[in-house]
């Protein structure tokens, strides 16, 4: 047969051969995740880094940006305005804006628990302050004024009868990367923070001379939760942090990965299946995600609506969840 009549037969062929293989490369190009996290120096977008390496070291068409803003109280808009597609939220944010307390109910779900976030101040360890009573008036680094860690501090103090505002020289902070040097060079007396493995308190207790931490006593607990009983009794173990050799308990709530309510359903499973996946990793790189699994989803998760359908239906297909 002539070459020439055989040409089109040979173009037909490979125009249909690409044809076949188009969903498989189309499959293969990176999907873009927007995951907002904090501003530099707090836990938050550490918590964010070893995230999103983890989950890429899983699935590495899963192109997750993490993206520095002014933590949960600035995440939750941009989620609700669809500028975010995942956010870091701290416990008592998500709880406000699940809720509706003091704002209108917020439409997100759930994609994961984080890590619980025991609430405590640190000091100096040569410092005289020894309870949190001892801090009323003097100078207290709340954290970055979007954080929900300042929430948290806000219902801890209100439990026992105290105010963050008039009962404090109350300082919020551009970057939560500042306390620990605030603390160091006296201009606070105690920065407050959350969690096992912050990294504003392991900046404090690795300073020459260490620290120490102060957490609500036993009595205090009781009073916090009866006010506000969404807050559980949460535990440091000792060892937590250079020179903390004793447990501390405090209270405080689970923060969460929130995801906006239109994600695409089959992309929420594939992140929720690639999550589950990478949780060994993900400690790995940052003890304080070891808490961040499947089971502590579910375990978490106030109601079970709350969660994203698509990770929802993962967890019934791990048979995590019925």
């Amino acid at each position: 047969m002539d070459s020439r009549r055989r040409l089109p037969r040979v173009v037909a062929f490979a125009i249909a051969l690409g044809l076949l293989f188009l969903p498989q490369a189309r499959a293969a190009e990176p999907t873009m995740v927007k995951l907002g996290t904090a501003t530099p120096g707090g836990g938050f977008p550490v918590y964010g880094d070893a995230l999103v390496a983890a989950m890429k070291a899983v699935d590495p068409t899963l192109e997750i940006v993490a993206m520095n803003t002014k933590g949960s109280g600035e995440n939750i808009p941009l989620l609700e305005a669809g500028k975010l597609d995942i956010a870091l939220v701290q416990g008592e944010s998500a709880y406000e804006a699940l809720n509706g307390v003091g704002r209108a109910r917020a439409d997100l779900r759930i994609f994961t628990a984080m890590y619980s976030s025991p609430g405590m101040f640190v000091v100096k360890a040569g410092s005289p302050v020894r309870s949190i009573a001892d801090l009323t008036g003097q100078p207290v680094a709340f954290g970055a004024a979007g954080s929900g860690l300042v929430i948290l501090a806000r219902y801890v103090l209100d439990g026992i009868g105290l105010d963050q505002n008039t009962d404090f020289k109350a300082v919020f902070l551009e970057r939560a990367g500042d306390g620990p040097a605030m603390v160091a060079d006296g201009r606070v007396a105690a920065l407050w923070g959350g969690g096992i493995g912050w990294p504003g308190f392991t900046a404090v207790a690795k300073a020459p001379g260490g620290a120490r931490f102060i957490v609500p006593t036993a009595d205090e607990i009781a009073r916090i939760q009866a006010k506000h009983a969404f807050l559980r009794t949460l535990v440091i173990p000792a060892g937590a942090y250079p020179g903390q050799d004793a447990l501390l308990t405090s209270v405080g709530s689970w923060s969460f990965v929130l995801m906006r309510p239109d994600l695409d359903e089959a992309l929420a499973y594939r992140l929720a299946k690639a999550l589950h996946a990478a949780e060994a990793d993900l400690a790995r790189r940052l003890p304080q995600a070891a808490e961040t699994t499947a089971r502590n989803t579910v375990a978490a998760a106030p109601r079970r609506e709350l969660l994203h359908p698509g990770v929802a239906r993962y967890l019934r297909d791990a048979g995590l969840m019925p």
